[in-house]
C-alpha cells in the first residue's frame, strides 16, 4: 500500500481507506474491537512511513504489514469466530494455535511505537522526529527485538525527515491536519491501550 496523493487543501487523513477514529469499539462487551475495521486502519497506517519518505522505514512497514496478514488469514480461515479480535486470538488460542495471536502481539507493539512516537514529537514543538521515534522504540520493540533486528530499525530512527518537512507532506492546511492528527492519535492510542491490557490476561497467552 503507498501513500496516495493528497488532495488540494487537504491532509494525509483523507486518504485512508479506514482511520482509527472508525473503528467501532463495543465498550457493552468488554470493548470488542472489530476485526475487518481495525485491520484495514492498522493499513491505512502503514501509508505514514511512505510520508516519512526513507527507505530505512520499509522494514518497519513490512513488519507491520506481515502481522496484519497473519490475524486476516486466520479471520478467513475461521470468519465466525474472529469478528473481533479478542475473539479471533481466544479462539485460536482454544484451538491449540497461536500464529495469529503472537501476530496480534507484534501488531500491537508496532503500533504502540508509532503512537508513542508521533505523541511525543506532537506534545514537544521543538523536538525533531528522530528524538521521538528514536525514544518510541527504546519504550516499546526495541526490548523485544534480537541483535539483527535492532541494527535494522535503529537505523530508520535516524533516517526519519526534519519535522517541519513531516508536517507539510502531512498536510497542506496545517491547523485541520494538526485537529485530525489529535483525534486519530487518540484513537489510535485507545485501541493499543485495550488491546495491551486483553493480552495481559490468561485467556490471551499461549
Amino acid at each position: 500500500m503507498s501513500t496516495p496523493a493528497i488532495p488540494p487543501n487537504g491532509t494525509w487523513f483523507d486518504t485512508l481507506k479506514k482511520s482509527f477514529i472508525d473503528v467501532h469499539v463495543d465498550a457493552s462487551k468488554n470493548n470488542a474491537i472489530p476485526t475487518t475495521e481495525f485491520l484495514e486502519a492498522a493499513e491505512s497506517l502503514t501509508t505514514l512511513f511512505d510520508i516519512l519518505g526513507s527507505a530505512a522505514f520499509k522494514p518497519v512497514k513490512g513488519d507491520i504489514g506481515g502481522n496484519i496478514k497473519k490475524i486476516r488469514d486466520r479471520q478467513l480461515a475461521a470468519p465466525a469466530e474472529s469478528e473481533t479480535l479478542q475473539d479471533l486470538v481466544k479462539n485460536e488460542i482454544a484451538s491449540k494455535q497461536h500464529v495469529a495471536a503472537e501476530g496480534m502481539l507484534w501488531l500491537v507493539r508496532g503500533l504502540d511505537f508509532t503512537a508513542q512516537a508521533i505523541r511525543q514529537n506532537v506534545d514537544n514543538p521543538a523536538e525533531e522526529l528522530s528524538v521521538s521515534f528514536r525514544s518510541a522504540y527504546g519504550a516499546t520493540l526495541k526490548p523485544h527485538h534480537n541483535f539483527l533486528v535492532k541494527p535494522i530499525f535503529s537505523a530508520a530512527m535516524s533516517a526519519t525527515p526534519y519535522r517541519k518537512d513531516f508536517y507539510a507532506k502531512l498536510a497542506n492546511d496545517q491547523e485541520r491536519g494538526q485537529k485530525e492528527l489529535q483525534e486519530w492519535l487518540s484513537a489510535l492510542e485507545s485501541q493499543v491501550k485495550i488491546l495491551k491490557e486483553f493480552q495481559e490476561t490468561k485467556e490471551a497467552k499461549w
